[in-house]
């Protein structure tokens, strides 16, 4: 029943910049994680960045230096700023919020929104 809804993504020349959001409906309950991942056309998903409910965060080397992901927790928002962004940054990204209720843990995805960089 909750809803992740994504937006920001676009195209972009390389060495551009982007910035994602996904907000998740209050009826998510027990956030312990929220997290961008990507899926790049015949690749597997992978992790671009998560943030925990202490605040930590962990990034794909691939992205370190250049992404940051950050929140809102009244707003239960969940951002991912990207900057010099290149051509194989190119993929679908995909929010995620993990929760943890009681004994039971659930995964929430996104739609996903198509980030291009291409000159």
């Amino acid at each position: 029943q909750g809803q992740l809804v994504e937006s920001g993504g676009g195209l972009v020349q390389p060495g551009g910049s982007l910035r994602l959001s996904c907000a998740a409906s209050g009826s998510i309950f027990g956030i312990v994680s929220m997290g961008w991942y990507r899926q790049a056309p015949g690749e597997q998903r992978e992790l671009v960045a998560v943030i925990t409910s202490a605040g930590s965060t962990n990034y794909a080397d691939s992205v370190k230096g250049r992404f940051t992901i950050s929140r809102d927790i009244a707003k239960n928002t969940v951002y991912l700023q990207m900057v010099s962004l290149k051509p194989e940054d190119t993929a679908v990204y995909y929010c995620c919020v993990g929760t943890e209720v009681g004994s039971l843990g659930s995964e929430y995805w996104g739609q996903g929104t198509q980030v291009t960089v291409s000159s």
